[in-house]
């Protein structure tokens, strides 16, 4: 998994079309269409990996575009990390046997963490969980309610149960093109040897290879590739 560093480009979905939020609420989205041809586009450019999230399941625990994904799965060949509504195992084991290379969990590992160690002894290494921070605490439901917890002090619980890797959200910069910041992430990179993904904040080539330097494996990148403020091809670059 990410043998070298990646940015993957985010897929976001609610209603059945790619969307864009800002710092997680509803009601701030920008529409980007049709799914499929999102994930076509971003895998002509070069992507290797796909980041999709359906965020009506993040938001109500059902998912809503669960068509929108199995239309995604059907049409490329790169790794898929999903979430978004995964609730139980039987639901990660059900994608899993369909062509998801990685389950995305977060409410469900936050309340149950030995969902986590379940899903990995089926499936080793596919379970990516995803720890959401505002204000220094993590958040669950879609990042509409706080838990507490540190999450640089959650991370180490979750690779000993088996997570193959940790998507660490930045909540405080999410959406807002303004860039990212190093110590939240460096601090979770840190603190476990499974990788760690990024995501929230990136606005420019600067804030990819930023984020590289804190130990990061990859970086998820939503508004700042849809907005055209760089492309694949550009951060490549940067990264050589």
């Amino acid at each position: 998994m990410f043998p070298t560093f990646e940015v993957v480009p985010a897929v976001d979905m609610q209603d059945g079309e790619v969307v864009q939020l800002v710092q997680g609420e509803k009601g701030t989205e920008t529409t980007y269409g049709d799914p499929v041809k999102a994930a076509e586009e971003w895998i002509a450019q070069g992507a290797e990996t796909l980041h999709l999230v359906d965020l009506d399941g993040a938001f109500d625990g059902e998912r809503k575009n669960a068509d929108a994904v199995d239309a995604i799965l059907n049409s490329v060949d790169v790794d898929i990390q999903l979430g978004g509504g995964i609730r139980t195992a039987d639901d990660a084991f059900s994608l899993l046997s369909r062509g998801v290379d990685r389950v995305i969990l977060g409410t469900a590992a936050i309340e149950n963490p030995d969902i986590v160690a379940e899903i990995s002894q089926e499936y080793p290494g596919s379970v990516m969980v995803s720890l959401d921070a505002k204000d220094g605490e993590v958040l669950v439901s879609g990042w509409t309610e706080s838990t507490g917890l540190d999450p640089a002090e959650a991370v180490t619980r979750y690779e000993e149960l088996g997570a193959g890797a940790i998507l660490f959200t930045d909540v405080d910069v999410e959406g807002q093109m303004d860039g990212v910041r190093t110590d939240p992430v460096r601090r979770v990179a840190d603190a476990v040897e499974i990788p760690v993904v990024a995501s929230g904040g990136v606005t420019t080539v600067e804030d990819v290879v930023t984020l590289r330097e804190t130990g990061a494996a990859a970086v998820v990148v939503g508004s700042a590739l849809y907005q055209g403020a760089f492309t694949l091809s550009d951060a490549r670059n940067a990264l050589e």
